[in-house]
């Protein structure tokens, strides 16, 4: 949906935006093709892998884009110490790249016999082996049912706890194919999704990252400028859905009180009530994108 992204997020052609998660550079590149010479992309990851290959995909660009290794959550301290107070427009694309998932060998895909880590940044202590082998079997239940919304996280606690017994769980082939006995297929998806997601999100304190953002963004735009996010799963796509409702009302009242007296006007619009999604020839040609959600909202 790189069309879409930068229809969206692009109001200024002089103005100062921000990548929170550059990945590879698709989403960077396309950007500054809509951006003049006087303007600024600045593009964060934490993985640093990822900002290496962004600094190669995006080095013609020159002094134009600035490439930091840091999370999105972090967006504050980052502008900041740029000197920069506000910004035109803050992209979040919560996809895997295919890079992490293809070539990282980092465990996070259940196609590939890889280490089962799952960090994004290798700063980070905490690795998917860990909590396989380590969890105890509720609080697994729990990581399982609460980052996955798997509903056989029991059954499936309960046979990594017997496999983990006679031996440690150290690959990402070794975890899939014990969920595959105990989940069947059904449909195209791999029984496995859930869980990977589950562990990766726990790992990587996702969700944590997602709200810390979620709460700083709107001192950062400028009037009139643009937060657009792409969500891959329905975690993130609620808590996104929420916050920008919320800013638009301005507010965070119950809804069963609309005479709301708290004197606090709308922040910012949606510039699209629902989510947009992929077309159908976009879900053919790129069967990741099938469960992305693309919500905007513009500072007013």
């Amino acid at each position: 949906m790189v069309n879409e992204v930068v229809e969206h997020l692009v109001t200024s052609a002089d103005g100062t935006y921000v990548d929170g998660t550059v990945g590879t550079g698709g989403h960077s590149e396309a950007i500054c093709r809509r951006m003049s010479s006087n303007a600024m992309l600045i593009a964060l990851d934490r993985d640093e892998e990822a900002i290496r290959i962004s600094r190669k995909r995006l080095s013609s660009l020159g002094k134009r884009v600035h490439l930091i290794k840091a999370s999105y959550a972090r967006i504050g301290q980052v502008i900041e110490s740029l000197g920069i107070e506000k910004v035109n427009g803050v992209l979040l694309d919560l996809g895997m790249s295919t890079y992490q998932l293809e070539g990282s060998g980092r465990g996070f895909s259940f196609s590939r016999d890889e280490p089962l880590d799952m960090r994004m940044d290798w700063d980070d202590e905490v690795t998917a082996r860990q909590l396989v082998n380590g969890l105890p079997i509720k609080e697994l239940e729990k990581v399982l049912r609460s980052y996955g919304e798997e509903r056989r996280a029991r059954a499936i606690s309960k046979a990594i706890e017997r496999k983990r017994k006679r031996a440690p769980i150290v690959t990402s082939l070794q975890l899939a194919n014990l969920v595959e006995s105990v989940v069947p297929r059904s449909g195209g998806k791999h029984p496995a999704t859930r869980t990977f997601q589950a562990l990766r999100i726990a790992v990587n304190r996702e969700l944590d990252h997602l709200n810390e953002f979620l709460e700083k963004i709107p001192s950062l735009l400028v009037q009139g400028g643009r937060l657009v996010v792409l969500s891959y799963h329905s975690l993130e796509d609620r808590a996104v859905k929420q916050a920008m409702k919320d800013w638009e009302r301005g507010c965070t009242c119950p809804a069963e009180f609309p005479e709301c007296r708290c004197g606090k006007v709308p922040l910012f619009r949606r510039v699209h009530k629902k989510g947009i999604r992929p077309t159908p020839a976009e879900k053919e040609d790129n069967p990741r994108a099938r469960s992305a959600v693309l919500r905007t909202a513009e500072r007013i």
